[in-house]
C-alpha cells in the first residue's frame, strides 16, 4: 500500500476564483509559522526550519505522544482496552461501515455514468502528466502491498475452510460464517468460488471506491479549484471561510490521526510476516523482540530514504519492489495451477459480481464473525488508508476526465487485486484439494504465504523475495505515508522542511511497537477502526462537497 511518493509543491493563497463557489480571502493562510533554516548572526545560535501549521501539527504531535506513553506505561490494561474496543465498534457500528462503503461505490458509479464525468481535473486545457501504462501501474502501486502479502493466501484459505464445514481463523481470531459459505458444505468447487467471491469482496470496488473519494475530492479542489492540498479544503462548499479555522483544523488533525493509524496497522502486520518469514526461513524467533528490532530496522532504513531524497530514496525502492512483487505474482501463475489460476480468475470475477448485493447489505445480517470481524474491520482501515493514498492517485491524475479517472482508479486496481487473490489464495486451496497439503490451513495467518511457496519451486529463493517485498512495502509505506502526514500538517504545503517528516518517520515506527506490545494485532485493527470511523463522517461529507464543487465546472 502506497509506495509512491509526492515531489510536486502545492499552492497556498494562490486562490483563484472557484467558479460558483467564494474564493478564500487574503487571509486564508493555512501556514500558521514559518521558521527560516540558518545561523543568528547576533548570537552564533543555529535555528531549526519548521514549517508547520502549528495547532494541527501541535495537537496531532502531542496527542500521539501522550498515547505512545500510556500505551507503553499501561500494557496488560490497553490490551484489554483495546479488545473491548474492537469489538464493540465493529459489533455496533457495521452497519454504518457497510452503508458508507455503499454510498462511496454508488456515487462513483453514477459520477461515471452522469454528464459530470466529462469535467476534467486540471480544467479544460489540461492534459495528462502520464501515459495510461505509467498511470496505471502508479495506480496500483499506491494500493494494498502489505496487505495483499499478508492476505493473499490466509484469507481465500479462511473462507474456503469455512465454506467446507472447517474451522478457520479470521481477521479478528473468528471463523467465516456468511451464510452462503456454510450453505457450500461438503461440495468443495462451490466453497472455492463463495470463498473467492467473499474474499474479492474485501480487496474489490469498495475500497477502491474509498480512495477515489478522497483522490477526486483532492484533485477536484487543488487542480480545479485552486485550494491548498490538504483535507480541509474539501470542505470549502460545505464550510466557507471556515475551513481556515477550528472547523478546518479538526477536519486536518482526523486526517492525521486516520493516516497514522491505518499506517501503523498494515506496518504491524508486515512486522508479524517479516518476522514469520525469518524463523520460516533462518529459524529466528518470531517473538516480540524480533518484530521491535524488525521496526526499529526498518524505520531506521526509512530514515535514510528521508535524508536521501525522493528520487534517490523511495522512488527508487518502490521501482524496485514493483518489479519483484510482478515476479513473484508471475511465478506463482507459471509453475502453480496455471489453468485453474487463468480459468479461476473470470469464474471468482462472476462469483464476486453475483454475490455483490448480498455481501454488501449492511442491514438485517445474520453472519457476524464475517460482516464484523472482517468486513466492517476492512472498511475502517481502507478509510483510514484513505488520505495517504487518495493524495497520491490526485498527485499522478491531472489531466484526466472524472469518467476516466474513476474507471481507472475503480476497475484496474480491482482487476489486479483479483488476479492476485486467485493466484495465491487458488494455488493454496489447489494445494489442499490436489496434493492434500495441510500445511497452509494449519498455519498462522503470518506464515501461510511461506507455507504454500514451500509447495513450490525455488522455495528459499521466493520466500527470500516475500520477506523482501514485506520490508521494502514496509519503508516505503512508512516514508511516502509521513510525507502525506507532514503535508497535512504543514498545511498542503509538500516540500516541508525534512526535519518535521524525520519526526513522522519516528512516531510511525514508536506508535507500531507500542500497539505490538500493548495488545498485538487486536489493537493494531482498534485503533484503524476508531480513527477509520470519525473519517467516514469526513468522507460522506466530502460526497457532498464532490458533487457542488464537480456542478460549478465547465465541461465539454
Amino acid at each position: 500500500m502506497g509506495s509512491q511518493p509526492l515531489n510536486e509543491t502545492a499552492a497556498v493563497n494562490e486562490t483563484p476564483s472557484l467558479d460558483g463557489i467564494p474564493a478564500p480571502s487574503g487571509d486564508a493562510n493555512l501556514i500558521d509559522t514559518d521558521y527560516v533554516v540558518g545561523q543568528d548572526n547576533f548570537s552564533g545560535k543555529i535555528t531549526i526550519a519548521l514549517d508547520i501549521h502549528g495547532k494541527v501539527f501541535l495537537i496531532s504531535a502531542l496527542t500521539v505522544l501522550l498515547f505512545v506513553v500510556l500505551t507503553l506505561a499501561l500494557q496488560s490494561e490497553a490490551a484489554e482496552l483495546f479488545t473491548s474496543l474492537r469489538g464493540w465498534l465493529t459489533s455496533k457500528l457495521a452497519w454504518f461501515f457497510l452503508g458508507a462503503a455503499n454510498i462511496f461505490v454508488i456515487l462513483c458509479l453514477a459520477l461515471i455514468v452522469s454528464p459530470l464525468g466529462k469535467v476534467r481535473l486540471g480544467g479544460l486545457d489540461a492534459r495528462p502528466d502520464y501515459s495510461y501504462l505509467g498511470w496505471f501501474s502508479m495506480l496500483f502501486a499506491a494500493g494494498m502491498g502489505i496487505g495483499l502479502m499478508f492476505y493473499g493466501v490466509s484469507e481465500p484459505m479462511s473462507h474456503y475452510s469455512a465454506a467446507v464445514g472447517g474451522v478457520s481463523v479470521g481477521a479478528d481470531g473468528l471463523r467465516s460464517d456468511w451464510a452462503p459459505l456454510a450453505a457450500a458444505a461438503g461440495d468443495s468447487e462451490e466453497a472455492l468460488r463463495l470463498g473467492m467471491a467473499a474474499t474479492i469482496f474485501h480487496w474489490g470496488l469498495h475500497p477502491w471506491a474509498i480512495y477515489a473519494v478522497v483522490a477526486l475530492a483532492l484533485a477536484l479542489f487543488s487542480f480545479n479549484k485552486g485550494l491548498p492540498l490538504s483535507v480541509r479544503s474539501i470542505f470549502y462548499p460545505v464550510l466557507g471561510e471556515r475551513v481556515w479555522g477550528w472547523p478546518g483544523h479538526v477536519v486536518d488533525i482526523l486526517a492525521v490521526f486516520a493516516t497514522l493509524f491505518g499506517l501503523v496497522t498494515s506496518l504491524g502486520l508486515g512486522a508479524q510476516q517479516a518476522a514469520a518469514g525469518l524463523s520460516h526461513l533462518f529459524g529466528i524467533p518470531s517473538g516480540d523482540l524480533t518484530m521491535v528490532l524488525l521496526i526499529i530496522g526498518i524505520t531506521a532504513i526509512a530514515l535514510l530514504s528521508v535524508l536521501a531524497g525522493l528520487e534517490k530514496g523511495v522512488q527508487r525502492l518502490s521501482k524496485i519492489n514493483m518489479g519483484l512483487a510482478v515476479l513473484l505474482l508471475l511465478f506463482v501463475i507459471v509453475v502453480g495451477p496455471t489453468l485453474a489460476i487463468l480459468s479461476g480468475f473470470f469464474s471468482n470475477l462472476g462469483a464476486y459480481l453475483v454475490n455483490l448485493p448480498a455481501l454488501s447489505n449492511p442491514i438485517g445480517r445474520e453472519d457476524a464473525n464475517f460482516s464484523q470481524g472482517w468486513t466492517a474491520f476492512y472498511w475502517a482501515w481502507w478509510i483510514s488508508w484513505s488520505p495517504f493514498v487518495g493524495m497520491f492517485i490526485a498527485r499522478v491524475s491531472r489531466g484526466r476526465t472524472v469518467r476516466e479517472f474513476l474507471i481507472a482508479v475503480l476497475l484496474v486496481p480491482s482487476l489486479v487485486s483479483v488476479l492476485w487473490m486467485t493466484a495465491f489464495g487458488g494455488t493454496a486451496i489447489s494445494q489442499l484439494l490436489g496434493d492434500g497439503f495441510t500445511g497452509v490451513q494449519e498455519a498462522a495467518l503470518e506464515l501461510q504465504l511461506f507455507a504454500m511457496l514451500s509447495q513450490l519451486p525455488l522455495t528459499e529463493l521466493t520466500s527470500f523475495i516475500g520477506i523482501v517485498l514485506v520490508i521494502v512495502f514496509f519503508i516505503t509505506s512508512s516514508d511516502s505515508g509521513s510525507l502525506v502526514i507532514d503535508t497535512i500538517t504543514a498545511g498542503g504545503k509538500v516540500n516541508a522542511p525534512v526535519p518535521q517528516r524525520v519526526f513522522w518517520v519516528v512516531i510511525e515506527g514508536v506508535l507500531a511497537i507500542a500497539l505490538l506490545l500493548g495488545g498485538g494485532l487486536v489493537a493494531l485493527q482498534a485503533m484503524a477502526v476508531s480513527t477509520g470511523l470519525p473519517f467516514t463522517l469526513v468522507l460522506l461529507v466530502g460526497c457532498i462537497a464532490i458533487i457542488k464543487g464537480l456542478l460549478s465546472e465547465p465541461r465539454r
